[in-house]
């Protein structure tokens, strides 16, 4: 299964990626609510269906973590085959494959409201599409070629728990990078990579209004996009996003970065998520007892594709009553889910920040203006939400998404086994490093605005960018 959900408060964001031996790489990416009057059931309605989907036993034969969600709220433009040809995919740091609808497809979406025309991929329009066959070491990775029959080839379904479906076979072609050969330079680098190509798709993958071509999943297993560059030594198993929820833009990178500076704390080990550990929180400075079986089990997953937090109900019980000790408001409730309040002040002034405190006393920090979102003037909603998550063992879960990590750089890096964050202006810039010592500033920017993706090539090692952030799926 896979977590999933994007930030419903960011407006746009621009993914980078950065690579060493061949180059940086740099995607924009456009937030799915980009321009559009925020509504609260966009965000609940929009985690529910990806907290189900994660949640959810997944037929897809990816050793169980390959978990995709229909709607992601981050999408970024890409280019596959030869010649190469536009897609629309969300990114998705949660699903371990790339894929996109492909023709003749009856069921896959013909329209979509986020501006731009949906496609279909045509393996016979490629001159290099080529079909992976039951032999390919790609079909072991997800475990079937014992099942795998020579006619078809590998093959793929995917079962939600809201009954969506995306069923069709893999596919080795080009995908085409803009590679950065300077300060804003760049130059296509074609890549052979193995992604789906969906013939048939149901439930909200057939008609969502928010369709997509496919999906870009960033995942840790060796069928993502990031594993697949990584293991032709293009690129290292390292990526950062970094989210503003202010102005609507972002950076989402793959590779080293130089600056600034990330404290890590340990990812817990054989998690199909990035789970880390939550050893303290805190409102203020006043603790909140945590649930025993969080910090036994490790239980705080980390997901760009989520929009709000989730806690267990004791802990949102008394991390809502800390808060209000230190600044009493009257609340009420908004359509059935988010506690509302009237307040004229400034909030950062008035109410107190919440701590979080990581293995390797990690520290992160969530402001007013990050857990406060506004519905209109002067009215106020929190962004913690009572979850009721847990994993199939039944254990509690705590879901830290875009409220928590917004306005911060924060990096996975699958070598080390570690996520490290810092808090940045993120419609700023950061720096990657060169492989020869050097470094070079990659800024945010919003796809409508610029050339779909940009890369770099004095880098040693391939680094990749996305987001996803629009971080996607217990949903």
């Amino acid at each position: 299964m896979e977590l999933r959900r994007k930030l419903c408060i960011v407006v746009a964001v621009f993914v980078t990626v950065v690579g060493l031996a061949s180059g940086n790489f740099v995607f924009k990416v456009q937030h799915k609510f980009a321009g559009k009057a925020k509504k609260l059931e966009h965000f609940k309605s929009h985690d529910t269906r990806r907290h189900s989907r994660m949640l959810a036993s997944v037929d897809f034969p990816l050793g169980g973590d390959s978990r995709v969600d229909s709607v992601g709220l981050y999408f970024t433009r890409i280019k596959l085959g030869t010649p190469p040809k536009e897609y629309h995919v969300q990114v998705d740091t949660g699903s371990d494959i790339l894929w996109v609808n492909c023709a003749p497809c009856p069921k896959c979406p013909t329209k979509t409201n986020l501006n731009f025309r949906l496609s279909l991929f045509d393996v016979n329009a490629s001159s290099t599409a080529t079909k992976v066959g039951c032999e390919d070491d790609f079909c072991s990775f997800i475990s079937q070629s014992d099942s795998c029959q020579p006619a078809v080839g590998c093959s793929y379904h995917i079962v939600y728990a809201d009954e969506s479906t995306s069923d069709g076979n893999f596919i080795r072609d080009k995908l085409t990078l803009e590679q950065v050969t300077g300060d804003l330079k760049t130059g296509p680098l074609g890549q052979d990579v193995v992604f789906g190509c969906g013939s048939d798709q149901s439930g909200q993958l057939g008609n969502s209004d928010s369709a997509v071509d496919g999906v870009m999943g960033f995942g840790q297993s060796n069928t993502s996009i990031l594993s697949q560059l990584a293991a032709s030594g293009d690129a290292k198993r390292v990526f950062s996003h970094c989210l503003d929820n202010v102005k609507g833009g972002g950076i989402f990178a793959v590779g080293v970065v130089d600056s600034p500076k990330v404290k890590t704390t340990p990812m817990v080990p054989n998690q199909m998520h990035y789970n880390v550990m939550l050893m303290g929180m805190d409102v203020g400075g006043a603790a909140l007892d945590l649930p025993p079986s969080i910090v036994r089990n490790g239980g705080t997953i980390v997901d760009s594709g989520t929009t709000l937090a989730y806690f267990p109900k004791v802990l949102y019980d008394s991390l809502i009553e800390t808060i209000l000790a230190r600044q009493p408001v009257k609340l009420h409730v908004v359509e059935e889910t988010f506690q509302c309040f009237t307040f004229s002040k400034n909030v950062d002034e008035a109410f107190p920040p919440v701590n979080f405190e990581f293995e390797d006393s990690v520290k992160l920090t969530v402001y007013p203006h990050d857990y406060l979102f506004t519905l209109e003037d002067d009215l106020y909603c929190f962004g913690w939400q009572a979850g009721g998550l847990t994993t199939d063992e039944r254990s509690e879960v705590i879901l830290l998404g875009d409220l928590v990590l917004s306005n911060k750089l924060v990096v996975y890096d699958l070598e080390n086994e570690v996520i490290g964050w810092a808090d940045h202006n993120c419609s700023s810039t950061i720096k990657v490093k060169d492989g020869s010592g050097g470094d070079y500033s990659v800024g945010a920017d919003n796809l409508s605005s610029a050339p779909p993706l940009l890369m770099t090539t004095k880098l040693l090692t391939f680094l990749l960018t996305l987001i996803a952030v629009a971080f996607t799926s217990l949903a």
